[in-house]
């Protein structure tokens, strides 16, 4: 694998990831106190930081942001695996809905900006998750190496 270790900026990455991890929490709170009345999957999307959502969405981001936001306060590379993961579930769920934003398949309640923020934050979540792997110093030359024979 070629992604680094001991990236200069890796803080920065850790921080970023946190900033998605509580970005998300607070979107999902402020998306469950607005859709509380309404039913998990309800198709009339409210607006909630202007981005349609709905109780399941809201849920949903909470769930995310939670574990984001726990994987990265834990560190030693699990936030890495951690930001990798819901990176691609962030980007794969923000296509999902990109493909069914005007039918009745839309359970989530997502519009346009909220397929777009969400892939967005599948970005730099990836980001993060290959530049904030930490590591000896061994495996920092090791990896040294191998960058420079590639």
């Amino acid at each position: 694998m070629h992604n680094p270790i001991n990236h200069p900026a890796r803080a920065t990455y850790r921080v970023l990831a946190g900033l998605i991890g509580l970005y998300l929490v607070v979107y999902g709170g402020i998306g469950a106190a607005a859709t509380a009345g309404d039913g998990l999957f309800a198709q009339d999307a409210d607006s909630v930081l202007g981005q349609g959502t709905n109780l399941a969405n809201s849920l949903i981001s909470i769930v995310i942001g939670a574990i984001v936001l726990i994987a990265t306060v834990i560190g030693r590379n699990v936030d890495a695996a951690v930001n990798r993961a819901f990176a691609y579930v962030l980007m794969v769920l923000g296509l999902a809905t990109l493909a069914t934003i005007r039918t009745d398949a839309n359970y989530l309640g997502h519009t346009l900006a909220t397929s777009i923020v969400m892939m967005t934050l599948g970005c730099g979540l990836l980001l993060a998750g290959m530049y904030g792997r930490v590591g000896s110093d061994e495996e920092h030359e090791a990896w040294q190496k191998a960058r420079l024979e590639f």
